[in-house]
């Protein structure tokens, strides 16, 4: 076997059964927006609302339901009061910083709303191990001690063995308490050896949880078969990860639907992969070279960014909440006390734009960076609004699963 390819999903097809998680989520139906799905939506009414607010803080899809309502947008400031005394008994203060390392832009997908669209002609560039690693020093040097790994998909420029290889490295630099991926969808045993070689959280966004929207999006290529990043998370979960990161690319479908179906996944990996914390992401549409950014017909306002944010946080009082610089300075000066824990400062969204090596033009980046205050700028900014800036919540030596020298070790839920 090819070891480029071991541990991969096969590309452009379905890997067959994918678990309790894709069961749960199609009995909830949470991958087909029903068609009185505003009629369901409307018929709560602001007392209800109300009512759920006074309610001790859990996840049910009725009290979701009633938070993403158009009747709770009426009762904005009064969530946003409960969601950030909630956040603050919860995590204290505390707001972790990180950073991430694009390491490839490389892409075999032609998702109709990216930047790293094989079908546009792109400044392309992949980094060796050797420029990856001094990328990840510039980070470290910046007091990064979170860094979450990026790619496109193409397991041509960027293989398991790559990645392995390269966590391997910043293990051992000792720069980073936490190693997280974005990557394209592996299977079990390709998370199981990710994890050994010293990552230990994924991220990956369904972009899209409605299944008629997602075929529209998502052109040929591997990514084009909706189970498999459903079946990803519940892979990376069983393989130990301890870190699983869920978000919808806002703007691809309504997003009270997405919001939904963000809850029920979240939930189903909570209960069952109890070990992994989950945390929820909220990337809005940008702007990408290729300006594909003209066909969305459902782009969310800033108000409807604040209530999705608002009602998980009030039905998921424990999870992470991340925050990119996708959004202006000003919207996440806003945002970051309505219920946030974790944010990106200095973020370089193209190959090789930490170390500024790429020539005059540099590779091409997936979006425009909206927030460009670097790490300092931005810890600056938290201790003003109250917040204590951490760069570090956690240390490696005391990672669940992973014993001395890195060896993984049996995880009860695989």
């Amino acid at each position: 076997m090819n070891t480029a390819m071991a541990g991969a999903a096969v590309p452009g097809e379905a890997r067959g059964p994918t678990g309790l998680v894709l069961a749960a989520l199609e009995r909830a139906g949470a991958f087909d927006k029903p068609g009185d799905w505003s009629e369901r939506l409307g018929a709560f009414s602001a007392d209800e609302v109300g009512s759920e607010l006074g309610r001790r803080p859990r996840f049910d899809r009725r009290r979701l339901l009633a938070f993403l309502s158009p009747a709770a947008a009426t009762l904005l400031e009064e969530m946003a009061v409960a969601a950030h005394r909630l956040t603050r008994r919860r995590f204290g203060n505390a707001i972790s910083l990180f950073a991430p390392l694009y390491v490839s832009n490389y892409c075999v997908n032609r998702c109709r709303y990216c930047g790293f669209n094989s079908g546009q002609r792109h400044r392309r560039r992949r980094l060796s191990l050797d420029e990856a690693f001094a990328e990840a020093e510039t980070i470290a040097g910046a007091g990064f001690r979170d860094i979450l790994l990026v790619s496109g998909e193409d397991r041509g420029h960027v293989s398991l063995d790559y990645l392995c290889a390269l966590g391997e490295k910043l293990r051992r630099g000792n720069f980073f308490s936490s190693v997280g991926v974005e990557i394209a969808a592996q299977s079990l045993d390709g998370y199981r050896r990710l994890f050994a070689a010293g990552i230990d959280g994924v991220t990956i966004f369904q972009e899209t949880y409605d299944r008629r929207s997602y075929a529209f999006w998502h052109g040929p290529g591997p990514k084009s078969v909706f189970e498999n990043r459903i079946a990803a998370q519940e892979d990376a979960a069983r393989a130990g990860m301890r870190r699983l990161g869920l978000g919808a690319l806002l703007g691809l479908e309504d997003w009270r639907f997405e919001a939904f179906a963000l809850g029920v996944h979240a939930d189903v990996l909570a209960r069952n992969y109890w070990r992994a914390r989950v945390s929820f992401s909220f990337p809005r549409i940008r702007p990408t070279e290729s300006g594909a950014e003209r066909r969305f017909r459902h782009l969310v306002s800033d108000a409807e960014l604040t209530q999705m944010v608002l009602a998980l946080r009030l039905c998921f009082p424990d999870a992470g909440m991340t925050l990119s610089t996708r959004e202006s300075p000003g919207m996440r000066n806003h945002l970051i006390p309505l219920g946030f824990t974790q944010i990106s400062a200095g973020s370089k969204v193209n190959p090789g734009g930490y170390s500024g090596k790429n020539g005059p033009e540099g590779a091409t980046g997936q979006f425009e960076v909206s927030d460009g205050r670097g790490p300092a700028e931005m810890a600056v900014a938290l201790t003003g609004m109250g917040f204590d800036p951490v760069w570090k919540d956690w240390d490696a030596g005391f990672q669940s699963g992973v014993a001395p020298g890195g060896q993984a070790s049996r995880h009860l839920s695989a």
